[in-house]
């Protein structure tokens, strides 16, 4: 079973992803693969709602930055949101807080992104 469950929704033409559990090495290409599905399948505003992640690596991390290079190369954009201190600290740790637009929220993040 893996630890990670991804659920998506659309808000006001923005794709939201929710990924639960934890993005590691074995995990992380199911979630390259969501995003970039949905990249593919024409979402070029995304929010990634990280309020259910528990754990995120450094493959993890390598899966939002591509994310948010596909997205800015179509002129969209990423947000993420509702990171918990521990992802949070990570992100900080990695210098990504100053690379993607983060808020409180899901509605911010949405509000961001439209």
């Amino acid at each position: 079973m893996s630890g990670l469950t991804i659920t998506e929704e659309t808000v006001r033409g923005v794709a939201v992803m929710a990924p639960a559990g934890r993005i590691d090495s074995s995990t992380a290409k199911e979630f390259e693969t969501a995003a970039l599905n949905r990249i593919s399948s024409g979402a070029t505003h995304m929010v990634l709602d990280f309020a259910e992640l528990d754990y995120i690596s450094s493959a993890g991390l390598r899966v939002v930055l591509l994310a948010g290079k596909r997205l800015r190369a179509a002129s969209g954009a990423l947000v993420l949101c509702a990171l918990q201190p521990a992802i949070r600290d990570v992100f900080e740790i990695s210098g990504f807080l100053g690379l993607f637009e983060v808020r409180q929220t899901r509605e911010e993040a949405v509000d961001v992104a439209a």
